[in-house]
């Protein structure tokens, strides 16, 4: 069976300051399965979003080309637009209006009406849980009830793709459970694909058939998420956050060489003005963390290096990505 998503050396630049160009995506190209959830994970900036609009036609490519369906983006545009729906990060919906109203707007600008406008609007409703609610303004929504009629506005053209760029932005911990059980039920239910966009790593290694991680434009590493964890090994990943102090390179050395089990040893500082979670931290590979942990305490205490605090980590996706980068995958 051909592949829903082909993406072939896709790139978009930017003017810059000076008149130069400024890549936002350089050559980023991957395969998506029909029926696949196919996650983007990378921090904010890494060009996920960029790569999204291109492949959805909303941006025009510097170069290279998405074919949707068997449809190139770039020169069977409708043809290709007519397979895929997508959900932005921002919400899209008239806040005055109820839900089954604003569904039944966007409905009929897909060209629904009559009795299939309402079956349609009703499926939807059911779907995302929330007929109870369908008479109410959007305004008097959470910000979870906004994203499931956000979701189910993308879902009234019964796409065989639809994009979800961060979906779970803003919301609680039960309402991002329901959007994930959601973003299930589309692949598992309806055989849709899904392209998925995040920077969090725990909601894409549970839901996702295959990861693309991005940095910097790129695309850096690409499998399942049992084939990206592989690439790190089975070694625990040992975090001690050290505040704005300044790490000697030396004392990264010794706990290297000097601290049985430990294969690497990396300090990430601190980033000024980032708010909460930008605390440097040392971060340290061992094969058995727990026994590595008592000695590595010692030694940093004996270098005078003030711990906050110590999390032992068992191998993970930001482990892949810290190892592949050198830093933390941060909002």
């Amino acid at each position: 069976m051909a592949a829903m998503v082909e993406v072939h050396d896709l790139a978009k630049a930017f003017k810059g300051s000076d008149g130069a160009d400024v890549f936002a995506v350089q050559g980023v190209q991957f395969t998506i399965a029909r029926s696949e959830i196919y996650s983007l994970l990378g921090p904010n900036g890494a060009g996920k979003t960029t790569t999204i609009g291109m492949i959805s036609g909303l941006l025009k490519p510097t170069r290279g080309d998405a074919v949707i369906g068997g449809f190139s983006i770039t020169k069977q545009a409708m043809d290709a637009k007519k397979l895929m729906s997508v959900v932005p990060q921002e919400i899209a919906l008239y806040p005055t209006l109820t839900a089954r109203q604003n569904l039944e707007f966007f409905g009929r600008i897909f060209g629904l009406g009559g009795a299939e406008l309402k079956k349609r609007v009703d499926e939807i409703l059911e779907f995302t849980d929330l007929t109870d609610r369908a008479n109410e303004k959007i305004e008097k929504f959470s910000g979870g009830m906004k994203r499931r009629v956000n979701i189910g506005v993308g879902l009234l053209n019964r796409p065989q793709l639809i994009y979800m760029d961060e979906p779970t932005v803003g919301i609680d911990p039960q309402n991002r459970r329901r959007v994930l059980d959601t973003v299930l039920r589309l692949r598992d239910e309806m055989q849709m694909t899904v392209l998925y966009t995040s920077h969090l790593m725990e909601e894409v290694q549970e839901i996702s058939d295959r990861v693309a991680i991005m940095d910097h434009g790129k695309i850096i590493a690409e499998g399942t998420v049992g084939q990206l964890i592989q690439t790190v090994g089975e070694e625990d990943r040992l975090i001690f956050k050290v505040g704005e102090q300044q790490i000697d390179p030396a004392l990264l050395a010794r706990m290297q060489t000097e601290i049985a089990g430990v294969t690497r040893a990396m300090f990430d500082p601190a980033e000024h003005g980032e708010g909460a979670g930008a605390d440097g931290a040392i971060t340290v590979y061992a094969k058995r963390g727990r026994s590595a942990l008592p000695p590595l305490i010692t030694m940093a205490n004996d270098a005078n290096v003030e711990l906050f605090s110590v999390e032992v980590r068992e191998p993970d996706l930001e482990a892949v990505f810290l190892n592949m980068t050198g830093r933390a995958l941060r909002d």
